[in-house]
């Protein structure tokens, strides 16, 4: 438990831009003058808390403003820090009517500032951290979580093909590429030998359940990655689509129901709260939600809580592997960094149950 950490303080709202993460104010305005229809200068650049991955700036101008977010500087992974993977999923789902910041322009010329970068509208909204929602009523909770299963559920039922997004990736064998990419995203940042892992990079590819169906997948869709209306406990806008692909729903949904199996720290999890008393939908209530709104059959749970720990101790031991090198962008990187191995363990954990032997 991270019982000292307020995550809503520490990670909503802007700090001063820190030396190392500084941009060539004058490039990029002149960049914008270009490239983003109706900016108008001069810019004021202050940088968000959060955004572990992909540092992420807040652009104020006299008349509107911004939000920047780019690659860190620096060595990176291959196919990590999409950040042009997630301005062509925004830019496409945007005129559908799904909630996403309004696109103004990607750039892949990493001369202008360093690394390449898109710029998006700021979504004026309310940020949450704790899933508990201290602040809110139980009716207000309720709304807030169907409002979140409800989304996720329009998205999956997209077409990408219709959205201009059939190139967006394979839409079939999903999870096998995915354990594929992070097995070897997690060689290439392995920093201890940890025997859960290994086991795990044997056993998946092996035991996959069969897709039933194939859509846009978020690939980090939890309650801090969007932002609610001010004013209603509906979505304003969805963010952080680094990892999004075409691929297997089921996945998708499965990452975002772990989190009523994560102990509660103050962040998306929900084990050990009184869900009924809270007013928040409780593991079945939401599967059958999702499953109402979706008309997909109710999935191998075991199986894909076992793979997306897997897969998130993978993204964890890049985190791991950034923070020993000294590029990681938050100040929590390394406190995230020492979950990999209690990550791969539950993963461990549900695989035996999905009969792992």
């Amino acid at each position: 438990m991270n019982d000292e950490i307020d995550y809503e303080k520490e990670m909503v709202g802007t700090i001063e831009v820190p030396d190392r993460d500084r941009l060539d104010e004058a490039s990029l305005t002149a960049w914008m003058n270009e490239h983003v229809e109706g900016f108008a200068g001069p810019v004021s650049l202050t940088k968000f808390k959060g955004g572990q991955s992909n540092p992420t700036y807040r652009v104020d101008t006299p008349g509107r403003s911004y939000v920047l977010r780019r690659q860190p500087f620096g060595k990176l992974l291959p196919s990590a820090h999409a950040v042009d993977r997630e301005y062509k999923a925004m830019a496409a789902l945007g005129p559908t009517g799904f909630p996403v910041p309004e696109t103004y322009g990607l750039c892949e010329d990493r001369e202008v500032i360093g690394s390449k970068f898109f710029v998006m509208g700021l979504a004026d909204g309310r940020s949450l951290w704790d899933g508990a929602l201290p602040k809110n009523t139980p009716r207000e909770r309720r709304q807030i979580y169907n409002a979140m299963i409800d989304t996720m559920a329009d998205l999956h039922l997209q077409d990408p093909d219709a959205i201009g997004l059939s190139g967006f990736g394979k839409p079939t064998d999903y999870c096998a590429r995915q354990i594929a990419r992070w097995s070897k995203q997690y060689k290439l940042s392995e920093t201890d030998t940890i025997p859960e892992m290994d086991r795990l990079i044997e056993w998946l590819p092996q035991t996959i359940p069969p897709q039933h169906a194939s859509g846009v997948v978020h690939g980090d869709y939890r309650l801090d990655n969007m932002i609610f209306e001010k004013g209603a406990n509906r979505v304003l806008a969805v963010l952080d689509w680094e990892l999004s692909t075409l691929g297997d729903p089921i996945a998708d949904f499965a990452y975002l129901m772990l989190n009523w199996f994560n102990p509660t720290d103050g962040r998306a999890g929900l084990l050990g709260l009184d869900l009924e008393e809270l007013g928040i939908p409780g593991v079945e209530e939401a599967v059958e939600r999702y499953v109402a709104r979706t008309g997909y059959p109710v999935p191998p749970m075991d199986w894909y809580f076992a793979y997306n720990l897997f897969r998130l101790a993978g993204i964890m031991q890049g985190i791991k592997k950034r923070v020993i090198d000294g590029t990681a962008s938050s100040a929590h990187a390394k406190q995230m960094s020492a979950r990999v191995t209690p990550l791969a363990q539950r993963a461990y954990q549900f695989a035996q149950a999905a009969g792992l032997g």
